[in-house]
């Protein structure tokens, strides 16, 4: 880490002592007054693979917050709660926080449509933060640990035969007092860290599925074959059924297949359409379990014939390609934070609203920083064209700085308990899980700033044989090692770049977050006093001189060999000022068009 970020880092730690938290979440966006409150967001939450048939069970919920040591479900409850907004979001109604010796409970009551008779009926989360049991007419349905991945459990057999079923959801989350993966959560806000979140943040849902159903599928994009790798994940598929899979370039049938058991499938894509910021082409799936040559199961999905690859130019620098041609990627780190729903964005237009402003200001790529977003988000990547870089949110934080040299980070890694150790892992796992299906996201970034980086060796080596389809960004910003793809520097404010021959000019040169550029602007900020920014204008026109003299810099950078670029970022957040729109999303600080300008300048200068 450069001498200049160290004394930015050293000022900020000093003054965020004297910040604390909003006591009351009063800002909001334009799209609060468009939740509703009988069922919020009411889209379908899984587009990768869509069935007809399910039941949205958002809405009001009953809530209480009780001691740790009450195991038992409360016997009264203390009021309602808005469902998928966190308790501590303005959007929940509540507004509370929980914290390591409590327990948040959620209760609700559904009946299933008779349209599911006969059926297996599947319960799913989108995320719960973080550990969640769930209980069903009184019977435990299971448990699961993890606030960023999506999890179900069969409830079939707990169901009564008829009438109102009871849901009751038992909540525990310790944020930055536990080693679990939290993010930007913590106890006490202030500076860049911001108010917990607690318990149901995403979409609640009931799907009826026949016994034998398609659980997941995995598409793997090969465009020097021409071909696609199509992994068919299903349950109790019996002996004898095939798995049928079409696929469509919009209503033109381009390839087909049909196979004996459920392992993957090989499609040839003869001239495929490439997917690209530029030209987000998606191909339609549609794949089918047939037994006895009836569809016992069949689910609407899609794909992208896109490639990420790294190669050396022709002065032996390593460089990012996309789709075997070197893109320099440039765009913002993106939060995913709301004012009023704080995780959860409002509505689904709120959601598609960030990468739209995100494509608009001429950026081709977003770095999702320390959080997981709901499905539909990395749909809206898909479909607008944006690339991803997806980090593993943090946690268990503490690692010491040492005394190496400033171009290997200066950290140590942390020396994690094994229950600390195993949550990562499985953590990070569930999520490359849920998220691989997306063709936007062609980079993983396991660790943030040493934030909890924990035998980086180990991580990077199986998280590059987990996803070998994509480029894997061991340590952003610290505590490099000649492992993975990528050497990524942070710098504030000015650009700046790693130094190729750290290891021998054997990984991609990238710039993961700079700028930080601060504007508050009166009546769109968290709070009224103590906002913080890298560095803090007083109006719009002086902060676009240093951000396109930031561009001009860049250019430079990447003829000596950059080949990614990360500006802090998208929105203000809480007590960060330093976004290119306002934290309620109502001003774009400078006009759209300059930064746009610029921007692109900077992405076709290569």
């Amino acid at each position: 880490m450069p001498r200049k970020t160290l004394i930015v880092l050293i000022s900020f730690v000093i003054h965020s002592t004297f910040i604390t938290g909003a006591s009351a979440q009063t800002l909001k966006t334009r799209w609060a007054s468009k939740v509703s409150s009988g069922t919020p967001l009411p889209e379908y939450p899984r587009p990768q693979l869509e069935r007809s048939q399910w039941l949205n069970l958002n809405g009001s919920w009953q809530y209480a917050i009780l001691p740790k040591s009450q195991e038992n479900a409360p016997t009264a409850y203390a009021g309602n709660i808005l469902v998928p907004y966190a308790v501590e979001s303005a959007l929940s109604g509540v507004q509370k926080t929980v914290g390591k010796d409590s327990i948040l409970w959620y209760k609700r009551t559904f009946t299933v449509p008779s349209a599911y008779r006969n059926k297996d009926i599947l319960l799913h989360f989108g995320a719960v933060d973080w550990q969640t049991d769930v209980y069903i007419n009184g019977k435990h349905a299971g448990t699961h640990q993890g606030g960023f991945d999506p999890f179900s459990f069969n409830i079939t057999s707990l169901l009564k035969k008829s009438g109102t079923q009871e849901i009751v959801v038992k909540v525990w989350d310790p944020t930055d007092e536990g080693p679990q993966p939290r993010g930007k959560q913590i106890i006490k806000p202030h500076g860049i860290w911001y108010t917990p979140v607690t318990g149901i943040w995403q979409t609640v849902w009931l799907e009826p599925v026949a016994p034998t159903y398609i659980a997941s599928l995995k598409p793997v994009p090969d465009i020097d074959k021409q071909s696609l790798q199509l992994s068919v994940n299903t349950e109790n598929l019996q002996a004898g059924d095939q798995v049928k899979i079409v696929a469509l370039d919009g209503t033109q049938q381009v390839a087909e297949q049909t196979l004996d058991n459920g392992a993957a499938a090989t499609l040839n894509i003869a001239n495929p359409k490439l997917w690209s910021p530029s030209s987000p082409a998606l191909y339609k799936l549609k794949v089918s379990i047939l037994r006895k040559g009836k569809v016992i199961d069949e689910v609407k999905s899609y794909f992208a014939m896109r490639k990420i690859s790294m190669a050396p130019d022709q002065q032996g620098i390593q460089r990012m390609l996309l789709n075997n041609n070197f893109v320099f990627q440039f765009g913002p780190l993106d939060q995913g934070w709301w004012p009023d729903g704080l995780y959860t964005a409002p509505t689904d237009d709120a959601l598609r609203f960030d990468i739209e402003k995100t494509k608009e200001l001429g950026f081709n790529m977003i770095r999702k920083h320390v959080k997981v977003e709901p499905a539909r988000w990395y749909y809206y990547a898909d479909s607008l064209g944006i690339l991803v870089w997806q980090d593993m949110p943090s946690g268990d934080l503490g690692n010491r700085w040492d005394s190496r040299p400033a171009i290997y980070g200066r950290a140590t890694d942390k020396d994690r308990t094994p229950e600390s150790e195993k949550i990562y892992r499985n953590e990070w796992k569930a999520i490359m899980d849920a998220v691989s299906f997306f063709p936007s996201i062609v980079v993983w970034v396991p660790f943030n700033e040493a934030w909890g980086q924990f035998k980086t060796a180990d991580i990077t080596k199986w998280t590059m044989e987990y996803d070998p389809s994509r480029l894997v960004n061991s340590a952003s910003g610290g505590n490099f090692h000649p492992v993975g793809h990528i050497i990524d520097l942070h710098n504030y404010p000015d650009p700046a770049m790693p130094q190729a021959e750290i290891f021998g000019n054997k990984q991609i040169l990238v710039l993961g977050e700079y700028g930080g550029l601060g504007l508050p602007l009166d009546g769109h900020t968290w709070q009224q006093k103590n906002n913080w920014g890298y560095q803090t204008f007083k109006n719009a026109d002086d902060m676009f001189k240093v951000y396109s003299d930031f561009c001009e810099r860049l250019k430079d950078l990447i003829q000596h060999g950059l080949s990614a670029a990360v500006y802090t970022q998208t929105t203000d957040v809480e007590m960060e000022v330093n976004g290119l729109m306002t934290y309620d999303r109502e001003i774009i600080k400078v006009p759209a068009e300059k930064i746009s300008a610029v921007n692109k300048a900077v992405i076709n200068s290569k």
